[in-house]
């Protein structure tokens, strides 16, 4: 095995000798009330290299990152760039420096244009006035050059998650960095896209920029970077060599154990059907339909996935499915558990009036693409949110009143049952990593029983410890009988995990598989174009 226990004092694996050290870490040491986020971290990156840096949710990952760029300062140790020791009091500082970071949950203005983010804080100016044109001419060039596929004109509240992340490293670039951070950059990425990212990488290390991965996806941390950090509850546990080390290997490092699966071939599927959509169509302002004539059907106890390269129409359709976005035309059916009145199926009622707060009542479950954005209140405490979309269903609901006491005891067995990690129930949002917030959102849909639960990318930017829970979680869900429809950017978690596979391309459903059979590059092929539905399941 090519793991070490310690960095030492040797070249990190995979680094060219005799290049001077890009960014060292030397024993740093930051707390928090009743914390130790980071304890003696010690870490070496050599400049044109790719580093990356893994350990499980919680880790210490993202306070080392947020140190490193100043927005936390370190209680103990030094940070040394190019072989200078630095002090930085704010990202300002960091980005003077040099380093710049692309945040797993993006910091963009959804009312400002690609060119007005990009450039925040850095405006090119003609006299007293933004010289937009040579803004735009910039950002086209980064854009072109690195193969994001940005308009600069475009507002950002109409870009999938894909795009947003693409404006994130535009922002980087624009400002000369020559270290780049990128905390779970290919998280919302299909594999052609995960590809061309490597490839934009290759050519950023190639003209001497240092880049630092931080990833959970161990089997591409394999095949991009140079040199990988292991990180384990706060401190160093190891450095390893990508190029030997085995992906079990890595899992064990991190976490103890082996690397799970999504597998789960016994079916489970029953015969009524929970969700319905027929004819579902949403449009743009413009007009142009995001969703094309969508027909979909859910039965008890079945996942269907939805496949499909970001903005293709999938956000949409979860969105219209939840009420949260008017229809051009179609229904929406949902069973909840009543008996129908004559329609088509029996069980089924039309929803596609209602609001999401009676849709929820009614049993649609959800758990959302970006967490922060509809998921979690991170400046509420966890009971708070624990009730959050389920004011007026138990535990939470007393007559026209919230039970607080009732609310905070389901918290606590939330907790305890989904491994949410946090001192109690009072505690902030915010205070919890990316991967304890989305088991505390799994938990809160879960404990609602609902008979149609949405989730959307359910296991994006959580470590394959919490990712193997959710998987579990989902399966349990599942042989229950709750209908699932899952959408995700993690192909193997598709195919692992769904009873029929539907493919979305440019608003439409144009292909159904069997996940028995399809291969995550077949269904790339689907997802782009490249195939067609010829053949398809």
């Amino acid at each position: 095995m090519a793991a070490t226990g310690g960095t030492g004092d040797g070249p990190p694996p995979g680094a060219r000798s005799g290049d001077a050290y890009a960014v060292e870490l030397r024993g740093i040491t930051k707390r928090f009330p009743g914390v130790v986020a980071n304890r003696d971290i010690e870490l070496r990156v050599r400049r044109g290299e790719v580093h990356a840096i893994v350990g499980e949710n919680g880790a210490g990952k993202s306070t080392l990152m947020k140190t490193l760029y100043g927005m936390h300062r370190p209680d103990e140790g030094k940070i040394l760039l190019d072989g200078r020791e630095v002090h930085f009091k704010s990202p300002a500082d960091a980005i003077e420096a040099g380093i710049g970071m692309v945040h797993q949950h993006f910091m963009l203005a959804d009312n400002f244009t690609v060119l007005e983010n990009v450039v925040l804080g850095s405006e090119p100016t003609k006299g007293v006035r933004l010289d937009r044109a040579e803004a735009r001419r910039r950002i086209r060039e980064i854009s072109e050059r690195y193969s994001l596929d940005l308009d600069p004109d475009e507002l950002v509240e109409n870009l999938g998650v894909g795009a947003r992340q693409r404006v994130e490293i535009a922002k980087v670039l624009y400002r000369g960095a020559t270290v780049l951070i990128l905390d779970e950059p290919t998280a919302v990425l299909v594999p052609h896209e995960v590809d061309e990212l490597f490839g934009n990488l290759a050519e950023l290390t190639r003209e001497g920029l240092t880049v630092m991965f931080i990833s959970h996806k161990l089997d591409e941390v394999r095949r991009v970077a140079d040199a990988i950090t292991v990180i384990r509850r706060g401190t160093t546990v190891g450095t390893a060599d990508p190029r030997t080390t085995t992906v079990k290997e890595l899992a064990e490092m991190m976490v103890g154990s082996e690397l799970p699966s999504p597998e789960t071939r016994s079916s489970t599927v029953r015969d009524e059907p929970v969700l319905v959509l027929r004819g579902l169509t949403v449009r743009s302002r413009e007009g142009r339909a995001l969703v094309d004539d969508v027909g979909l059907t859910v039965r008890a106890g079945e996942v269907v996935g939805i496949a499909g390269v970001e903005g293709n129409g999938q956000a949409e359709l979860v969105d219209a499915i939840m009420g949260l976005r008017p229809l051009a035309a179609g229904q929406v059916q949902l069973d909840g558990g009543t008996t129908g009145d004559g329609g088509d199926v029996a069980g089924l009622e039309d929803i596609t009036g209602w609001s999401t707060r009676a849709r929820r009542e009614a049993g649609l479950g959800f758990i959302p693409e970006d967490r922060h954005r509809q998921g979690i209140l991170l400046d509420a405490p966890l009971w708070e949110n624990r009730i959050l979309g389920h004011q007026t269903l138990p535990p939470a609901a007393k007559g026209q009143f919230i039970d607080r006491k009732a609310a905070r005891a389901d918290t606590e067995r939330i907790m305890q049952e989904y491994d949410v990690r946090a001192p109690g129930p009072d505690t902030l949002a915010v205070a919890l990593s990316g991967g304890n917030q989305q088991k505390l959102i799994v938990g809160r849909e879960m404990s609602s029983s609902p008979r149609l639960l949405i989730a959307a990318h359910p296991t994006r930017g959580v470590d394959v410890g919490a990712q193997a829970a959710i998987w579990e979680l989902l399966k349990d869900a599942r042989a229950e009988g709750m209908g699932i429809l899952l959408i995700s950017a993690d192909l193997d978690e598709l195919i692992g995990l769904s009873d029929t596979l539907q493919v979305m391309l440019r608003g439409r459903l144009v292909a159904t598989l069997d996940p028995a059979t399809v291969t995550p590059e077949d269904l790339g092929g689907y997802m782009t174009g490249a195939r067609s539905a010829a053949g398809a399941a």
